[in-house]
């Protein structure tokens, strides 16, 4: 019975990158409230919060080996869930131009729209982000970051909000292209390795 309850535990350990994951999916709403209360600073923190937790989860899985294919799952869906929830709020505030927010999730749209094509056409494929979305993803994080920021100080540095606004812009149209390329023409495609759930 002991030997069960010690590979009980580690079972529950393991999960403890997607728990992580799934509190800042949690965020979201949150985010979402503050916004709309337009509560900058305490957005901004939550804000923050999130982005702790997802390098935290991150280093908990790699550093202990707990990598699944849940987590796979969760981990870029969280942060979709609270970058596309920033944008339409800020949007909805006047804080983001409707053009950018509309880019952003027409690429986002576009990428899990293609995953479910072709993981229903070729089976399960492993989602690996380029170097071109992480720099975009890092663009977009900035972007909320230092509004939310100019808003929580009331201090509004426009060239500094409106360059960071045409660098999502134009990485945010380079990786969905890129992604379309990756999948339609060099087809660079993985299957999934099976893993714990």
């Amino acid at each position: 019975m002991p030997k069960q309850d010690t590979s009980d535990r580690m079972l529950n350990i393991s999960q403890l990158p997607n728990l992580i994951t799934i509190c800042r999916i949690a965020l979201a709403p949150v985010m979402i409230l503050l916004l709309k209360e337009q509560q900058y600073a305490a957005s901004l923190a939550v804000f923050i919060l999130a982005g702790v937790s997802d390098g935290l989860d991150g280093l908990i899985a790699k550093r202990f080996n707990f990598v699944s294919r849940l987590g796979s799952i969760l981990d870029p869906l969280a942060d979709k869930i609270l970058l596309v929830s920033s944008y339409v709020m800020l949007t909805l505030l006047d804080q983001l131009p409707f053009w950018l927010m509309l880019t952003v999730a027409f690429r986002d749209l576009l990428i899990i729209g293609g995953y479910l094509v072709y993981t229903s056409m070729v089976g399960p494929v492993q989602m690996r982000p380029s170097w071109l979305s992480k720099v975009n993803t890092f663009m977009q994080i900035a972007l909320v970051i230092v509004i939310l920021a100019q808003q929580a100080l009331h201090w509004v540095y426009r060239p500094a909000s409106d360059a960071l606004i045409y660098a999502v812009t134009l990485t945010t149209v380079a990786s969905g292209l890129h992604y379309l390329w990756t999948w339609l023409v060099v087809k660079e495609v993985e299957p999934v390795k099976e893993g714990r759930g």
